[in-house]
């Protein structure tokens, strides 16, 4: 007995001691981890104590030029030149940067971004409040907490003077139109040969879940994220109505800026897609062709609430059925691409002139059934379209003809090109367990991996559930007829999610990643959108 003791004690430490082994190591990455954490912290608060300076700085240099002016009216037309730092028009106190005076101020609020290196403000409208976000083209892990409140307690004079700052930033919109925006080229990353060449999968760790009400009264369609700031996003559902959200708190919630009643002039239909304008500053949604109802819409985040703040597009190059998507190019000219039931792609190029589109039919007949999905690939003017036909076609529009052309084995929802390596694209199908395709646009009829989930819930694979990039392009979540995200890493070898996370209650439609912070934002059939920190 004594021996079986002794072995049985042996075997009791070893397994205390692999315990302890597996803890300290997990200890370790969670050291590591937090103190990567402080360091970029305590970047960020050096470089918010640089603009904290800087900002009262330009204060003390404006106060000390109109405490030298006696009249009013001199004061008024200084104010008028610094409308880019100002907080409000009342008295700053020196702490500006406080959150406290931030809650308090409700005439036109200026938030500034990181790095801003696009001018156009975004400015946010919220019944009898204004507030502009100046937008940078890389979105900023330091965007104010403060939610943008209703109501104004101010006098006449602050209201006429929001209305000065207001009317002179319309005015120099229309005095921008029709020139080229400033167009920055990605870099080029080769992802391609990493496809399919680890045994394991990396895992995306996901911290904490939060969930907030979508305040939409029904189910829900959409969601996209600000170009130029995404920390700021939009959701759609079938009441027709689009709301405007800011991540507050590092990701931990989200506040709702504004609600704006988007529906179809005639039909009173609901967004079918929805795309930001690349420079942030208003939101393209796409209907139907039916019944000679509004194709496309373009809600202008400069204007107040009301109808001025909708405007619909008079053309309608869409002949039948539903228009299922709406991307705009990823190229220097301005242009949007529609894809519809009627077989069609569009090509919508921005003209001379305040909200001015003109539409172009790339091609009506190389599909023999309804356009799922468009998307455009950075390095060459190619537009991509994926159909119920099963078939895929890259279209060339400097040479006005098709590039090339795959046939799967189920029909396409939607495609999707890689944000870093420009020669992947992903498509997704509707053959279980195999939803995702990659495939490489130099190669003709190769498929690089498939991969995919088992559904449970439901045996039809809905067009409204979608995918998404991460930053790095390494990995891709998808929504799911079931209440879990998944999330696939494009160097594992199996054709099954490398994880899935339970995120919601009910169908999960689609959950994006944020570049400035990590976040991962989803939205669902349960009428929640999801927060989801994740490193």
């Amino acid at each position: 007995m004594e021996p079986n003791e002794e072995n049985g004690g042996s075997t009791s430490r070893e397994e205390q001691e692999e315990a302890l082994v597996a803890l300290i190591e997990h200890r370790t990455r969670e050291v590591k981890n937090l103190r990567h954490r402080i360091a970029y912290y305590k970047t960020q608060l050096d470089e918010a104590e640089k603009r904290l300076q800087d900002s009262e700085s330009k204060l003390a240099r404006l106060r000390g030029q109109t405490n030298a002016v006696l009249s009013k009216s001199t004061l008024d037309d200084g104010i008028k030149t610094v409308k880019t730092e100002r907080r409000s028009t009342s008295p700053i106190d020196r702490n500006e940067g406080s959150t406290k005076n931030q809650h308090q101020s409700k005439t036109e609020l200026v938030i500034p971004s990181v790095n801003p290196k696009i001018s156009q403000p975004v400015l946010l409208p919220k019944s009898s409040a204004k507030a502009s976000i100046t937008s940078s083209s890389e979105a900023t892990p330091g965007v104010h907490n403060s939610p943008i409140t209703g109501g104004s307690s101010r006098g006449k004079s602050d209201k006429s003077h929001g209305h000065r700052l207001s009317s002179e930033h319309q005015k120099s919109e229309i005095k921008d139109k029709g020139t080229k925006r400033k167009f920055e080229q990605k870099e080029h990353k080769e992802l391609i040969p990493l496809i399919r060449k680890s045994s394991s999968p990396s895992l995306v760790h996901c911290q904490t879940s939060n969930h907030i009400s979508s305040q939409h009264k029904r189910k829900l369609r959409s969601i996209a994220l600000c170009p130029v700031n995404d920390q700021l996003f939009v959701t759609s559902a079938l009441d027709g109505v689009v709301n405007f959200w800011q991540v507050q708190a590092k990701g931990a919630g989200a506040s709702r800026l504004s609600t704006t009643d988007c529906a179809s002039q005639k039909q009173r239909r609901w967004p079918e897609d929805l795309a930001w304008h690349p420079e942030g500053n208003s939101l393209f949604s796409v209907y139907s062709a039916d019944s000679g109802d509004s194709q496309v819409s373009i809600t202008n985040l400069n204007k107040g609430q009301g109808g001025e703040r909708v405007k619909f597009l008079e053309d309608k190059p869409h002949v039948k059925g539903i228009i299922n998507g709406i991307v705009f190019m990823p190229w220097e000219n301005t242009c949007f691409v529609t894809g519809g039931s009627d077989h069609a792609v569009i090509l919508w190029s921005e003209q001379d002139g305040e909200n001015k589109w003109k539409p172009k039919a790339l091609h009506r007949n190389l599909h023999s059934s309804a356009v799922m999905g468009v998307a455009g690939m950075q390095q060459k003017q190619i537009v991509l379209s994926v159909g119920a036909d099963r078939r895929i076609f890259g279209y060339d529009v400097r040479v006005g003809r098709a590039d090339f052309k795959h046939q799967v084995d189920s029909k396409c929802m939607s495609v999707l090109p890689n944000p870093c390596d420009f020669n992947l694209f992903m498509v997704q199908t509707g053959t279980h367990e195999r939803q995702l395709r990659l495939f490489d646009i130099r190669l003709r009829n190769t498929e690089l991996h498939a991969f995919g989930w088992k559904q449970e819930s439901s045996d039809s694979q809905s067009a409204l559930i979608n995918q998404a990039w991460s930053p790095d392009g390494l990995y891709i979540t998808s929504g799911s007829a079931d209440p879990v995200i998944h999330i696939f890493d494009i160097r594992y070898t199996a054709h099954k999610p490398s994880q899935s996370i339970r995120a919601h209650q009910k169908r999960v439609f689609r959950a994006l990643w944020l570049q400035s912070i990590p976040l991962v934002i989803s939205i669902s059939s349960d009428l929640n959108i999801g927060l989801h920190k994740v490193h």
